[in-house]
């Protein structure tokens, strides 16, 4: 009886010591069944409660890691729906001639009026190469971007791609013959462009064959015009509208219409910021003038005298230089066509003649035409011609580097009418038609 006793006092002792002290209960000593029966549910005590959020079977959020810049060369290595696939964008400041629209994976290029009359916009939708193409464009032409070959059909384009750094991307152009930027015509002479001929006599066969991503051209509205043949080849053909801005910034501005296509903005940005600054520097240098000579421009051709309009691209350039052009009443940003007296009558007394035809001296516009010679500013020797940039072939760097440089104009122009503002400016584009020869 007291060995029965010893050993439950024992046992009993060894139960509270475990219990008070907190130790976890060995697994060999089920304490709780040797004590008292397992608690029912009915008497377990409740969870406490807690304001933590309960697991759901709802999937997290994919995060979409943003870009830290456009994507310039190949495809998007890894595309999460919802990335901004263009987080470097452009806005358009002075064009009228085109528009852009951002979309995450994509961006709407419209021009609206490629030529005059015409009454359909042109639409293109430039997706970020590796994304899907986005659909519900039915009547636009969808374009993978940055493009990666391209075919010119204009000189005015060329020095905007060496601008931007993508000289290396043209593959064919209507004639390389009147190309004057340097980069171009080296890779011409290595044999990397290809011509492939001018306007409605481009040779199809051969630019599919140079397989471009696009073919920038341009629009007239006639039988001259290449993109109908382009475009009935199934040849994906872009038309550029820049010819028709009379705002000489906003004509340098379609560098941005050309960097769309190359993913390439943030440069183009930098590059027009950089052009408007020093333009408007030299308008404002010019705004204060109070001698304003007049001017007249062209040569007649036939019994056709063709008259810049009086809102034309040079009328503009005119105004900015500090001149009075006799025909900046007219209210056309077009050609006017005129006859010899007409221009006879009015400009006989101007101060300058400007762009006279492909005249180097004033001897090769005597030989033309006799009357020229009652012209006071052919008197003075007061006549100057844009072609100090011509290359051996004809072809004038002025309807080329000219575009996408109008503070060179305007400073060529600035330094003629008012050589007081800028005495150390040497002319870039224009130069002043040799005397008369002595014989």
């Amino acid at each position: 009886m007291r060995t029965a006793r010893t050993l439950l006092l024992a046992m009993l002792a060894l139960t509270l010591v475990l219990a008070g002290c907190g130790r976890a209960t060995p697994t060999t000593v089920p304490v709780a069944s040797t004590l008292e029966p397992s608690a029912t549910p009915e008497q377990a005590a409740p969870a406490a409660p807690t304001d933590a959020p309960q697991p759901t079977d709802a999937p997290e959020p994919t995060e979409v890691p943003p870009l830290a810049a456009n994507v310039t060369e190949g495809a998007l290595a890894a595309y999460v729906e919802g990335m901004d696939c263009f987080p470097e964008k452009t806005t358009i400041e002075h064009a009228v001639g085109f528009t852009v629209a951002y979309h995450d994976t994509y961006k709407v290029v419209t021009v609206p009026e490629a030529w005059v009359g015409i009454e359909r916009p042109y639409t293109y939708v430039l997706y970020q190469r590796g994304t899907p193409a986005p659909e519900g464009f039915a009547d636009a032409t969808l374009i993978a971007v940055p493009i990666e070959r391209v075919i010119s059909m204009s000189t005015s384009y060329l020095a905007q791609l060496d601008l931007l750094g993508v000289v290396d991307t043209l593959v064919g152009a209507d004639s390389i013959a009147y190309a004057s930027t340097s980069s171009v015509v080296a890779r011409a002479e290595a044999g990397e462009i290809i011509e492939v001929g001018y306007g409605s006599d481009v040779n199809v066969e051969q630019v599919i064959d140079l397989d471009p991503s696009i073919v920038l051209t341009y629009g007239l509205g006639n039988e001259w015009d290449s993109h109908p043949k382009l475009l009935e080849a199934g040849v994906t053909t872009v038309l550029s509208a820049e010819a028709r801005e009379a705002d000489p910034l906003a004509r340098a501005e379609w560098i941005k219409f050309i960097a769309l296509f190359y993913n390439r903005e943030a440069l183009a940005n930098e590059l027009f910021e950089a052009i408007g600054e020093r333009y408007q520097g030299l308008v404002d240098l010019a705004a204060e003038v109070e001698d304003r000579p007049t001017v007249f421009l062209n040569a007649p051709w036939g019994d056709t005298w063709y008259m810049a309009g009086g809102q034309s691209y040079v009328a503009f350039l005119l105004n900015a230089a500090g001149a009075d052009y006799l025909w900046s009443d007219d209210t056309s940003p077009d050609t006017l066509y005129l006859d010899f007296e007409t221009v006879y009558d009015q400009a006989l007394e101007a101060d300058y003649w400007l762009h006279t035809s492909t005249w180097s001296t004033l001897d090769e516009a005597l030989a033309m035409d006799e009357r020229f010679a009652d012209f006071a500013a052919f008197q003075s020797g007061q006549v100057y011609n844009n072609n100090l940039r011509t290359n051996p072939s004809g072809g004038n760097d002025y309807w080329e580097s000219g575009v996408i440089n109008p503070d060179l104009l305007l400073a060529d122009l600035i330094r003629i009418f008012h050589p007081e503002l800028l005495p150390d400016h040497e002319l870039v584009y224009y130069q002043q038609l040799a005397p008369l020869s002595q014989e």
